[in-house]
């Protein structure tokens, strides 16, 4: 890495603790989170490819491991949820040959996260149920999927994908955060 992906890396995994301690969002009553962490993320990737988002995703999980109280477990689910928008921008860039402006067009983005949203749930809904929930709330898997519906693990799941896309792209795309990028 470059020294301005380093440093732009680190100020956005930076940003991306701050978001986690502050915790602007919404807490369902099972301890998921809608909020505003991974939004960094996705626009280190807009901005600088796939490696620097990784370095931030990596390092934000870090810091967000030794500052807020869901420890490694919230680290660990913030991480594996947003991972598939990231993999889905990585495998579209390098099989279709994009560039940073082709993500700038809505259909492009809406169709990776169409796909991203689908495994993020394949992924998230067995996490939740057999993992993340009974250590957050000491249920059972049993009572965690008698609780909590898988549909609301999805639903809550795809919200914080247009979240964290939506607001970085916005970032990116609209306040022309682009012209700063440099994408491999």
């Amino acid at each position: 890495m470059k020294t301005y992906e380093i440093t732009a890396a680190a100020a956005l995994a930076a940003l991306a603790a701050a978001l986690q301690i502050v915790h602007i969002g919404w807490m369902s009553p099972w301890g998921m989170w809608v909020d505003l962490v991974a939004v960094s993320w996705i626009a280190a990737y807009l901005l600088y490819g796939g490696r620097t988002a990784l370095a931030v995703s990596v390092v934000s999980a870090l810091i967000i491991t030794f500052v807020d109280p869901s420890t490694w477990l919230g680290a660990t689910a913030k991480w594996l949820a947003t991972m598939p928008m990231i993999a889905v921008m990585v495998i579209m860039q390098k099989s279709l040959k994009m560039e940073i402006k082709d993500f700038g067009k809505l259909k492009v983005l809406l169709a990776a996260m169409a796909l991203a949203v689908a495994i993020r749930a394949a992924v998230m809904i067995p996490f939740n149920y057999y993992f993340a929930i009974p250590i957050w709330t000491g249920w059972s898997t049993a009572e965690a999927m008698q609780f909590v519906p898988w549909w609301a693990i999805m639903g809550i799941n795809a919200v914080q994908t247009a979240v964290e896309v939506v607001l970085a792209w916005l970032l990116v795309f609209r306040f022309k955060l682009d012209r700063f990028s440099v994408w491999k």
